[in-house]
């Protein structure tokens, strides 16, 4: 029973009484620099939310293997660091009709590079007018 409590707060907001969380050490972190810096800040809080202040620097947000880095912008305040920092690797839907898709694909970039090839040696060949 405990366990599906927990669960269930898990998915639920925070409280506007409270406000928004951001960990402390970021914050400490950010006071000594400047936006736009080149350096990375490395960071495992992915709850943490982007408050305005973060906004121009450059985060290094952990997904469990590697640090992947997010330039915080405006449209990024009020999410969370770890929105921008996937935890899966996509790789594809498989099936027979995608893969009939990418071949239909290929098929097509073949034939406009073929296109694009016999329209160039069409110019070359043919005789100048003066």
């Amino acid at each position: 029973m405990f366990g599906s409590f927990c669960f269930c707060i898990s998915f639920m907001t925070r409280s506007l009484k409270k406000g928004p969380y951001v960990d402390e050490k970021l914050l400490k972190k950010i006071a000594g620099k400047k936006p736009g810096d080149t350096s990375v800040i490395k960071t495992w809080a992915r709850a943490s939310q982007i408050s305005p202040e973060m906004v121009g620097f450059k985060f290094g947000v952990h997904n469990g293997r590697q640090h992947v880095e997010v330039l915080v912008s405006e449209e990024m305040v009020g999410h969370r660091l770890g929105e921008f920092s996937p935890t899966k690797k996509f790789f594809r839907h498989g099936g027979k009709m995608q893969k009939e898709l990418e071949q239909k694909k290929k098929d097509a970039e073949i034939a406009a590079a073929k296109a694009a090839k016999a329209s160039t040696t069409d110019t070359k060949a043919a005789p100048k007018k003066k």
